[in-house]
């Protein structure tokens, strides 16, 4: 079976402080976005990448990655995070394959992660990466007040790769777009929301983080 990876790189980077968005942003020489299909470029089980770019920086994301063989497309980014995964996962055009859905600003992600998560869909259809909570997280209301402390043995910190079955995710895609006042942060929200499939978590890691402040990368 096919592993396609779907590298989302339509982010604005508002947060990073930063004249263009964070995937272009240079680490040693080579940006976010390069260093990012470079980890799925050299998986040997990864035979196709497709980049969801920044629609305005359509022609940049090309030129970036014309020398990476696996990247077959790329295709303009949505409003949310949910329209541009929505519009990496209808670019692939099997229909018997798994797909990888990873964020490009989580440019250190390991081939361990990798290698887990195309184990994991051996058995499951739906599969995240996470790794465990350090800190004690409480639930507020709107007015700041703490409602609840969950047990911090139940929580995980939720990262990418995020994986599936491609029907099952373009079926997931297909109901929420019938719920347009719903808008999910991230694919496994609109698997649990409809109840379509068990969601297995792989253990992931500290340093597959997501770049969002300057300070990330300094």
């Amino acid at each position: 079976m096919k592993h396609i990876a779907i590298i989302l790189a339509s982010g604005t980077g508002s947060r990073f402080s930063n004249d263009i968005p964070k995937q272009f942003y240079k680490i040693n020489g080579k940006t976010v976005l390069e260093i990012t299909v470079e980890a799925f470029q050299n998986h040997s089980l990864i035979d196709e990448i497709i980049i969801v770019a920044n629609p305005d920086f359509i022609e940049e994301t090309k030129s970036l990655t014309k020398n990476f063989s696996k990247v077959k497309k790329v295709v303009k980014g949505g409003e949310t995070r949910q329209k541009s995964s929505y519009n990496g996962v209808f670019a692939v055009d099997e229909t018997n394959c798994n797909v990888l859905i990873h964020d490009c600003a989580r440019p250190f992600v390991s081939k361990g992660i990798i290698d887990n998560c195309i184990s994991a869909l051996k058995s499951y259809k739906a599969v995240n990466v996470a790794i465990e909570s350090s800190d004690t997280i409480v639930v507020v209301d709107e007015n700041n007040i703490i409602k609840a402390v969950p047990e911090r043995k139940t929580l995980r910190r939720c990262q990418t790769p995020q994986c599936f079955d491609i029907e099952l995710i373009k079926k997931a895609h297909t109901l929420a777009k019938k719920e347009p006042s719903f808008t999910a942060t991230d694919d496994c929200s609109l698997i649990l929301k409809y109840n379509l499939a068990d969601i297995y978590v792989v253990n992931g890691d500290t340093s597959n983080i997501k770049i969002t402040y300057r300070q990330d990368v300094v």
